[in-house]
């Protein structure tokens, strides 16, 4: 059996979670965009100012930060630092055969932790309850990256 295959159910699990990363990383985006377009500000190049069908009536402080659109434009930002590694290491992970029991865990560990790293960003959470879901995230990618290395290793 092809440890890429819908038969495999470790595979399976790495594709529900690689699908709900990918949705929130692209739903991150829209909800940035809504914000945008709620607050009519937020908007970050000069051609930005341009009228058109989206902006009929720019202003020079359209271009200010605005806290309520570049906090979710932070969270996108942070998603795209740190999912798609968790996506190339959980393939690289499904490669090597782990147990399922350990690869669900993993995986829905990880989508779970970037979730609520999504919540207490935008929600202003202290630093350090951000902080705690990221590293959460970012660990348990280290440990996949550890284990597939470790098993062609050795």
């Amino acid at each position: 059996m092809s440890p890429f295959s819908m038969d495999n159910p470790v595979f399976v699990s790495y594709v529900i979670a690689a699908c709900l990363m990918v949705l929130k990383i692209l739903g991150q985006g829209w909800v940035t965009v809504y914000r945008m377009m709620s607050s009519n500000s937020g908007l970050i190049n000069p051609e930005d100012l341009k009228p058109g069908p989206a902006n009929r009536n720019p202003r020079p402080d359209q271009l200010e930060l605005n806290d309520y659109v570049d906090r979710s434009r932070r969270v996108q930002r942070n998603d795209l630092e740190n999912i798609p590694a968790f996506l190339a290491c959980g393939l690289i992970f499904v490669a090597v055969g782990p147990p399922l029991v350990l690869a669900n865990i993993f995986f829905v560990a990880f989508v779970l932790a970037r979730l609520a790293h999504t919540w207490a960003y935008m929600t202003s959470q202290r630093h350090e309850t951000r902080a705690t879901f990221y590293t959460i995230g970012s660990v348990i990618t280290i440990i996949m990256a550890l284990y597939a290395l470790a098993a062609a290793v050795f």
